[in-house]
């Protein structure tokens, strides 16, 4: 994979093969200390590469990424923010949202770099119990976006959640 974008924060991030009609695409940036958008996880299905700068990456309908942002000016941090989006299918409604074409269900929308922080280190946990972030639950970051923002700390992903949700996500028709 090519770009800085990426891998300055690291984590499980996958190419997949899917027809380029039905995927939701989010524009990357990343200016050294001044502008810095990067996906967390995700499966990426594509990726067009535009300059040094910039690419694009286009992901599944279904699946889940985190699409980190952060930019700053001579004063400091101006914006920090992660979104966790699940990919809606072509004709199915969602959420618009910067730099993601068309939009997404936006499962965590969290501002602020304390806040962020916290997201990250909910990623890191889960990917410490072997666990691709973007396989979990989808109420589990739901879970975290509103204990976070009522300032609460949210309850910690578990194998045993996982394994109720991949079973229950199995038996969906």
């Amino acid at each position: 994979m090519t770009g800085n974008s990426v891998s300055r924060m690291g984590g499980n991030i996958t190419h997949t093969r899917q027809p380029a009609d039905d995927l939701t695409r989010v524009e990357l940036t990343w200016v050294e200390k001044r502008i810095e958008h990067w996906i967390r996880f995700g499966r990426i299905a594509e990726e067009q590469v535009l300059d040094r700068k910039r690419r694009i990456v286009g992901f599944a309908p279904g699946s889940i990424f985190a699409f980190v942002r952060w930019g700053a000016n001579d004063y400091g941090t101006i914006i920090s923010r992660i979104d966790i989006v699940r990919v809606v299918a072509p004709g199915a409604p969602y959420q618009t949202l910067p730099f993601v074409r068309p939009g997404g269900d936006i499962l965590l929308k969290i501002t602020g770099w304390p806040k962020v922080e916290r997201v990250l280190q909910a990623v890191d946990a889960i990917e410490a119990l072997d666990i691709d972030p973007a396989d979990v639950a989808p109420d589990y970051w739901r879970h975290v976006h509103n204990r976070l923002t009522a300032g609460h700390e949210p309850r910690n992903y578990t194998r045993t959640q996982h394994h109720a949700w991949r079973l229950r996500h199995r038996a969906e028709p």
